[in-house]
């Protein structure tokens, strides 16, 4: 589906200051109902786009091709599904590679400090505009999982479910926005941060996320089907590249940024929406332990609650490598919530 794009406006933000005529990059799949109450958002993880539900490089949590469409659990014969991509992502949002109104160039380095409700509220007004009344659901993996909590928090009453997976009440590990910095600036195009005219920080960034996925898991499927470790090295490197070329390291710090920020378990008592919570058998970024902690205290907060793992090899990319495993429970979870309305 082609890429959309929302006119948002100017945006207060939480921690201070004004995004000027910010705008929204989102996908759309399905009808939206007369009543407007059938729509889906979907969220994506830190480093995807809004098109992950479409596959390929756009999917770097994880396609959820599989997931999404006609006949699917999320059944786009059913559901209008609206999958945004974040502010200060780099995949068409307002964001460090936008232009400065204020300047003329790319905000770069200067871009302001956003947070996740921020990012929310700024899919709110996307959401206004398309005359979604009330949402059925919010879903997503990763970093779109902690979206899916901050929208039930912020926004209680306007949907019916969260499905947040593989993922958890907040970021692992809070984002060292200054090392990352760092880093980047030992590549030779840094420019002050200002790299968008000296040619871009390709090699820093692929090396980067070289090693993203290998933390998510993705030599386990690459081996099942190449021939030796130089061909998964090889194809690694591809994939790594590819994801390079598209995505911009101030946009990683942004986004790293805002998490620092957030932690969903302090306001738990304000989810008023059902919430289906999916876990990876083998995720060591969010593990299946953390269903011991975030299970009862959603249940001491108030919030109906079920627990799903997905017995997956495939790590952090469970949720798009091992769709099938868990569709049928999203699929059910769903029309649960169809018929609540």
């Amino acid at each position: 589906m082609p890429t959309q794009f929302a006119e948002i406006g100017d945006l207060a933000l939480a921690r201070g200051g004004t995004l000027a005529a910010a705008r929204l990059a989102y996908v759309t799949y399905g009808s939206l109902a007369p009543d407007g109450r059938n729509a889906i958002l979907l969220t994506h993880g830190f480093t995807s786009s809004h098109l992950f539900a479409d596959g390929g490089a756009a999917a770097s949590e994880g396609s959820w091709a599989e997931l999404v469409g006609p006949g699917r659990a999320i059944d786009t014969s059913r559901y209008f599904v609206v999958s945004s991509n974040m502010l200060g992502s780099a995949f068409g949002s307002t964001a460090p590679a936008s232009i400065n109104p204020a300047t003329g160039r790319e905000y770069g380095p200067d871009f302001p400090l956003i947070t996740l409700p921020d990012i929310v509220g700024a899919q709110r007004r996307m959401l206004d505009g398309l005359g979604v009344k009330e949402l059925v659901a919010v879903v997503g993996p990763s970093y779109g999982g902690i979206q899916a909590f901050a929208w039930g928090i912020q926004y209680p009453g306007f949907m019916r479910g969260l499905v947040p997976v593989v993922t958890g009440f907040r970021s692992p590990d809070r984002f060292d926005a200054d090392a990352m910095l760092r880093r980047f600036a030992t590549d030779s195009n840094w420019n002050g941060g200002h790299y968008y005219s000296a040619g871009g920080i390709l090699a820093t960034m692929t090396k980067l996320r070289e090693e993203t996925l290998r933390r998510y898991g993705v030599e386990v499927g690459l081996k099942a089907r190449l021939p030796d470790q130089a061909a998964v090295d090889a194809e690694i490197n591809r994939q790594a590249r590819s994801w390079a070329e598209n995505f911009d390291g101030h946009s990683m710090v942004v986004l790293g940024r805002a998490l620092n920020y957030f932690d969903a378990a302090p306001d738990l008592g304000k989810i008023k929406a059902r919430v289906l919570f999916v876990l990876s058998r083998t995720d060591a970024l969010f593990p299946p332990a953390l269903a011991q902690t975030i299970m009862p205290a959603l249940k001491a907060a108030g919030v109906e609650a079920r627990y799903f793992e997905i017995d997956s090899p495939h790590g952090h990319l469970a949720s798009g490598a091992d769709a099938a495993k868990w569709a049928p429970a999203l699929a059910a979870f769903l029309a649960e919530l169809d018929n609540r309305r």
